[in-house]
């Protein structure tokens, strides 16, 4: 009888071994997925969510290319404050204190009425399931397509910040006029390294730069009354006309003035002979052994840039994302709910 027993509980338990391996591998690839962003996110809950982003967007650049260049950089501006969290939407409300009058945001972060627009469109399709931070992430994609750059998959499953940081704004981010040194430090800082550095750079191949931005350049640089000599000086002059020593400061410059609106590689090769118009465009090719190699090999080759610059925009898109419970899903990105 007991051995009757046992051979009665033994495919018992292996139906019920059987029931839990089956499961198991939910629960865990469960919890690894709500704290590890993945392209399919939405792929269940808001399967329209990339046309939707990608249509508004192509409107958007259609009427103005220079937003190509705009919805990309917000990606950067809110991925270096908190990480990729949409804090840098956010509008001063109650308590908080918006980035978006930072040093590096005001007068120049731009495209906040697209990521409304956007978001607007992808709240009809599915009701507070996407944040606002995946929409700048995959805005920032489709900009780069739209202006003739290279593809990714963009992973997803990032929520949004409750807070903002104006301070994290003013001292993260990467100014015009930093050293070498200090550029790479707030990439480092990041978790983004000399080639992240170098191929993030690159995506100055669009987009336009202010008077205010590298007027140092072009009249005092060090303090000694002397022009930036690694600038090329017949470009300097034609920038002078519209950067005046003092005026003008938001007259706008191509930061590529051979291809400003097409994603390539003619960037580098501007570096290459110190057309750069930043002075953190040319400290890439001036300062550093590592970045100037970098800078020759894109400048040669654009389908390297081509394949290095995905890989490094989806490692800075993956910077302390908030998952799985942390923040929200806003329903107006400007403020939380």
């Amino acid at each position: 009888m007991a051995h009757h027993h046992q051979s009665m509980s033994s495919p018992m338990v292996l139906v019920f071994m059987t029931i839990l391996a089956l499961f198991a591998p939910i629960c865990f690839s469960h919890d690894l997925k709500s704290s590890r962003l993945y392209p399919q996110f939405y792929h269940r809950s808001c399967p329209k969510v990339h046309e939707i982003v990608y249509s508004v967007v192509a409107r958007a650049v259609a009427k103005e290319a220079r937003m190509a260049a705009s919805l990309l950089r917000l990606h950067f501006h809110d991925c270096f404050v908190q990480g990729c969290d949409g804090s840098l939407l956010l509008d001063s409300i109650g308590s908080i204190v918006s980035e978006k009058g930072s040093n590096p945001n005001r007068n120049s972060a731009r495209g906040f009425e697209v990521i409304d627009q956007i978001k607007a469109a992808v709240e009809k399709a599915c009701p507070q399931t996407v944040s606002c931070a995946d929409i700048v992430a995959l805005a920032a994609r489709d900009s780069t397509v739209l202006a003739g750059g290279p593809s990714w998959e963009v992973p997803l499953g990032r929520r949004d910040s409750k807070t903002a940081s104006l301070s994290g704004s003013n001292n993260n981010i990467p100014a015009p006029n930093n050293t070498f040194p200090t550029i790479l430090t707030k990439f480092k800082r990041q978790g983004l390294n000399v080639i992240d550095l170098v191929a993030l750079s690159g995506s100055h191949t669009i987009g336009n730069a202010r008077c205010t931005s590298f007027r140092q350049r072009l009249y005092n640089q060090s303090g000694n009354g002397q022009p930036d000599y690694s600038l090329d000086q017949s470009y300097a002059a034609q920038l002078r006309a519209r950067c005046p020593r003092s005026g003008g400061d938001q007259n706008l410059f191509f930061l590529d003035y051979v291809s400003p609106t097409k994603f390539d590689n003619n960037y580098y090769k501007n570096i290459e002979v110190s057309k750069g118009l930043l002075n953190s465009d040319q400290v890439l090719f001036t300062k550093s052994e590592s970045s100037m190699e970098l800078v020759k090999k894109y400048a040669r080759d654009s389908g390297l840039f081509f394949k290095q610059f995905p890989v490094s925009m989806v490692k800075m898109g993956n910077i302390s994302p908030l998952t799985g419970s942390r923040g929200e899903i806003r329903k107006n990105c400007r403020r939380v709910n």
